[in-house]
């Protein structure tokens, strides 16, 4: 964790109250961010069927081919799952591909539209040091691989990072979405902004996921 940056007060990981954080499984690099998650004391939820939302207090949906994660989700029947899971206050990261999967054209979780590889194919993947609202003051590094960015925004959505004049780091209301892979670096200040927003949450529904 960057100098600076405060330590996420969690529970042992794998305890009994170990806040549980969904993984959406379907495709992408969903094992880096449940090692994340674990190493911040949660407890990752590997989540590949509607019955798994049901022990979750909150959800990444991670990088990987946002047309292949969109019809896995079809096929598995997570899409409801996915929107009542937002409707009950339940937060999601999405980063890449996920960010692209909540936005309007997809999921309509978000008052966003993400422009799939918007600064290039694979071989234009770089990293950059940004400066994320909320996180502090010290930068995040970011891996960007076949990154989009948002080209539209609604009302109410919060910038929350900015690369060449295009928002690549977005909360809406539950929903933090990023750009990047923040699973490929060594800075868990998102996954742990996650826990804090799922910490918030209603009590009475983080009780029925646990």
């Amino acid at each position: 964790m960057p100098v600076g940056a405060e330590a996420p007060l969690a529970p042992q990981a794998g305890s009994a109250s170990a806040l549980r954080v969904g993984v959406l499984a379907s495709q992408g690099d969903f094992a880096a961010h449940a090692a994340m998650l674990l190493a911040i004391g949660a407890q990752p939820v590997e989540v590949r069927t509607p019955a798994e939302f049901l022990q979750v207090a909150a959800l990444v949906i991670p990088g990987g081919e946002s047309t292949t994660i969109s019809k896995a989700i079809e096929r598995d029947r997570l899409a409801e799952p996915i929107r009542a899971h937002v409707a009950a206050g339940m937060p999601i990261l999405g980063t890449c591909a996920g960010m692209i999967v909540c936005d309007r054209e997809h999921l309509g979780l978000a008052e966003i539209v993400a422009r799939r590889n918007a600064f290039g194919r694979q071989l234009q993947s770089f990293e950059a040091d940004l400066h994320v609202a909320g996180l502090g003051p010290d930068p995040m590094r970011a891996v960007f691989i076949r990154a989009p960015w948002v080209e539209s925004v609604g009302p109410g959505v919060e910038m929350l990072a900015e690369l060449e004049g295009h928002p690549v780091a977005v909360r809406d209301g539950r929903l933090l979405l990023v750009a990047f892979h923040p699973e490929l670096a060594s800075d868990p200040r998102l996954h742990a902004m996650l826990m804090a927003m799922a910490e918030a949450a209603p009590a009475r529904e983080k009780e029925a996921r646990r």
